[in-house]
């Protein structure tokens, strides 16, 4: 594996690592937005992953996890690992979901050259990076205030995407449709296998999540050949939810929750009630069907319309899922800064 790969007019040998900045905008400012990228290459020929994160801005789990990955040093034997690990550098400054003109980066994909800051930031991450990958994992959060157990969402209906979806580790795969505009689905397009990693909450650092991500990313490569293989601690069996939905609250009021992320509900079960400030009771939130919660809202108020429980359904398997739920904490539980 000889040939350069060249990213923003840098060529990248086999057998080097480097990092650089991708140019992308210049701010009224004057200041120069680019995207910060690492580039690990291995000596043989093999596939070539990327690894992203923080394509919203206030999604900051996934940074550390790419940190971690940076620090550790990873011996890559062969083909090309590619890490960036803020897409979003503009949100991650303000705080932000958002780019400045408050457009949704994930939803302007494949982008365009000549387009808005957001259209430009997708096109220039799809040219410089993403063309060159057979493999991605993008890394993302709950929204603020909102929390995601660990899972990955994919096409699992595509052989390998499901195998690498299983190997990475987590009790929760979801087989999840392509979104308009969305760095999946321009992968996709590509050619490019991915897996989605939802876990935490926005602006916050989750050890489970972190540790959990760091873990699965090395998984996935370790499957894919790029580093060594080692034994698995313990493996955590996934289950595919056949379903899942967003209870939502049907009046304003204040929360009173009884269920936690990650635990298991039957139907008909009440997960919390609402009550307005002078304590009347205005709703209980029941589960319509038997299953996991594996997201929920985190703040003690709520607006008519708002999504309050993230609940993933897997027929036979509930148990099961609980129980793997509490491996992986037990198992990864403990901060693990790589």
């Amino acid at each position: 594996m000889s040939k350069a790969l060249t990213i923003a007019g840098v060529d990248i040998l086999p057998g080097e690592q480097c990092q650089i900045d991708v140019p992308v905008a210049k701010l009224y400012t004057d200041t120069e937005l680019s995207l910060p990228v690492h580039i690990q290459r291995g000596k043989r020929q093999g596939p070539t992953v990327f690894v992203s994160a923080a394509v919203h801005g206030d999604e900051l789990n996934g940074i550390e996890i790419i940190r971690r990955l940076i620090s550790a040093n990873l011996d890559v034997i062969r083909g090309t690992l590619i890490l960036v690990p803020m897409v979003n550098v503009y949100g991650v400054l303000s705080q932000s979901r958002y780019l400045p003109d408050r457009r949704d980066l994930n939803r302007c994909f494949p982008g365009s050259e000549k387009g808005s800051m957001a259209a430009r930031l997708a096109h220039t991450l799809m040219e410089n990076i993403i063309k060159h990958c057979d493999y991605g994992i993008d890394l993302h959060t709950g929204a603020i205030h909102r929390s995601n157990l660990p899972q990955i969402r994919a096409d699992l209906s595509d052989g390998e995407t499901r195998e690498l979806a299983e190997i990475f580790g987590v009790p929760v795969l979801l087989n999840s449709v392509l979104r308009d505009g969305s760095l999946r689905e321009a992968a996709t397009n590509n050619g490019t296998r991915i897996l989605l990693y939802e876990a935490g909450e926005a602006l916050r650092f989750d050890d489970l999540s972190i540790n959990a991500g760091y873990q699965g990313v090395q998984n996935v490569l370790m499957k894919l050949g790029l580093i060594r293989k080692r034994r698995i601690k313990r493996k955590i069996e996934p289950f595919i939810a056949n379903k899942s939905e967003w209870l939502r609250a049907s009046g304003s009021g204040f929360v009173n929750e009884m269920f936690e992320l990650g635990e298991q509900v039957t139907e008909g079960q009440t997960l919390a009630e609402i009550h307005s400030p002078l304590g009347e009771l205005i709703q209980k939130v029941t589960s319509t069907r038997s299953g996991i919660i594996i997201g929920k809202q985190n703040i003690p108020l709520v607006q008519e319309g708002d999504a309050m429980y993230h609940i993933a359904y897997f027929g036979q398997n509930d148990d099961g899922v609980a129980e793997h739920i509490e491996l992986l904490q037990d198992t990864l539980g403990e901060s693990d800064n790589g």
